[in-house]
């Protein structure tokens, strides 16, 4: 399988683990990859554009799964290259280790598409076709989930400062997007079925929508009040990011702008595999998108910018009535409560403000809108939160309690850099003095809430770690990312047995 690593790969994956298949992933970090899953994955490290690389990839397997591909291209990975030349490499491996069917996932807008990733799935189709054993085609529309590139990023506009956001065009261009959930059951199903050869399956949601519609149905899962305005064409297609402090981040070229304006929806007269042939229950889009407000991904230090920070903001209390287990206890159940007035938890309808762990925790800030933490790892006297996508810092806050020269000490610990150039000019600026402020503001919540004293109040270290120090906390927190998903993927693999 390639691709497994996307937003409907890693979904796939956990889908036939959990069916009793083992699955050989093929990645250019493979081995890496692997490790979100506890067992049924053996990693082969290889890059679909290096045909040598993918030597041995499918010897012993009874079915190959194509489905790499990119929608933007660099300077070093072209559709040529991936979407066309990947395909090739991928079923000259299939047929040289004799393996007779291959299912190769495209686009749902690649038969009529206009632009230049349309017409390198086309490409791509059109060698499938003459593939020596068993081919399916599946056209997925556009897929939403936990890190795709799309309707994420709609969200996270919604959430963002300003109460207007940028539209392309007049934004009622038709889109059916799929949630990846059900993609991924719909792929496992072709997989296990042998009686779809040749077929070319269109796969998309329940529901029509469109840019304006899912603005509308975001604000109301939100609360937040915004309207989409339209952006010309050329501002949407200028080589750089638009990006401004009113928290809009848009990077489209002309090619997704062209995709954009012809909507992704299946054509009148056309059928739905995916309820249809495939048998899956469509998940409601509304459902969907509660679910992913949240589910986005996190955001760790290493795709930050800039020097990676550790701030310590402290207090020993005295005389404390509670021990450090009693004493973190209260500071979990009194989040919001010991937070500045200025920072709401849970503004948004039906989300919490419990530190429990996996939660998801959104919160108001001033000048930044909705943010969210994911509580990554928790115990009796500690609990660390993860930033997600979306979030002006990229890291991570620990909150402790532990004794210390015979007092209870309550501690925060920060381990973050800015998430984009914006947001280092914001934390230059104002926003330091303000995280400071925030977080001095609830270890003085907890002093008072303690029952206790301290005789040295509020305490607070900084500094910047070296190119070591920065290295070992990236990989603490990414080894804290990977343990959570592996722990989901094992919940979902042992509810699919």
């Amino acid at each position: 399988m390639t691709g497994g690593t996307g937003v409907v790969g890693t979904g796939t994956v956990t889908e036939l683990i959990a069916r009793g298949h083992e699955v050989v992933l093929v990645s250019r970090h493979a081995a890496e990859d692997a490790r979100q899953w506890p067992s049924g994955v053996v990693p082969h490290p290889g890059d679909v554009a290096n045909a040598a690389s993918l030597r041995g990839a499918a010897d012993d397997c009874d079915v190959v799964l194509h489905m790499v591909g990119i929608v933007d291209e660099t300077e070093h990975a072209t559709f040529a290259d991936v979407n066309v030349g990947g395909t090739r490499n991928m079923l000259a491996e299939t047929e040289r280790a004799k393996v007779r069917r291959f299912i190769f996932v495209s686009s749902l807008g690649a038969p009529t598409g206009r632009s230049a990733y349309h017409a390198s799935k086309r490409q791509a189709e059109a060698l499938v076709r003459g593939f020596h054993g068993q081919w399916v085609i599946a056209r997925p529309g556009n897929v939403y989930g936990p890190g795709d590139e799309q309707i994420s990023l709609l969200l996270r506009m919604v959430r963002s400062p300003s109460p207007v956001i940028p539209k392309i065009g007049d934004g009622d261009q038709p889109i059916q997007p799929v949630w990846w959930e059900d993609v991924a059951i719909a792929l496992a199903n072709i997989v296990e079925r042998t009686d779809l050869g040749g077929r070319e399956l269109d796969i998309a949601g329940p529901d029509l929508t469109s840019q304006n519609d899912l603005v509308d149905r975001f604000a109301r899962i939100t609360g937040r009040d915004v309207h989409a305005v339209s952006v010309p064409d050329v501002l949407a297609t200028m080589g750089s990011k638009l990006v401004s402090l009113v928290g809009w981040d848009m990077s489209f070229n002309e090619q997704q702008v062209t995709m954009l304006h012809e909507g992704n929806a299946i054509p009148s007269g056309g059928v739905n595999a995916l309820d249809t042939v495939l048998k899956v229950t469509p998940t409601p889009l509304d459902d969907g998108l509660r679910r992913l407000a949240d589910a986005q991904q996190e955001q760790l230090p290493s795709s930050g910018i800039g020097t990676l920070k550790r701030k310590r903001f402290w207090a020993d209390i005295a005389a404390c009535p509670h021990g450090p287990a009693e004493l973190f206890a209260l500071f979990r159940t009194n989040f919001n409560d010991v937070t500045p007035v200025f920072v709401e938890a849970a503004p948004e309808p039906g989300t919490t403000d419990l530190i429990d762990e996996g939660e998801t925790v959104t919160l108001a800030l001033p000048l930044r809108g909705h943010v969210q933490v994911r509580v990554a790892e928790l115990d009796d006297t500690q609990a660390t939160l993860l930033t997600l996508e979306g979030h002006p810092l990229a890291g991570a806050v620990r909150f402790c309690s532990a004794r210390a020269d015979g007092m209870v000490r309550f501690q925060i610990e920060v381990y973050d850099r800015p998430a984009t150039m914006l947001d280092l000019v914001a934390m230059r600026t104002l926003g330091d003095r303000l995280q400071n402020h925030t977080w001095e503001q609830v270890v003085q919540a907890m002093i008072e809430r303690s029952g206790g004293r301290a005789p040295g109040g509020v305490q607070q270290s900084e500094e910047s770690l070296d190119e070591a120090g920065a290295a070992t906390i990236e990989r603490w927190l990414a080894d804290l990312a990977v343990r959570r998903k592996r722990e989901e993927n094992a919940e979902r693999i042992s509810a699919g047995r």
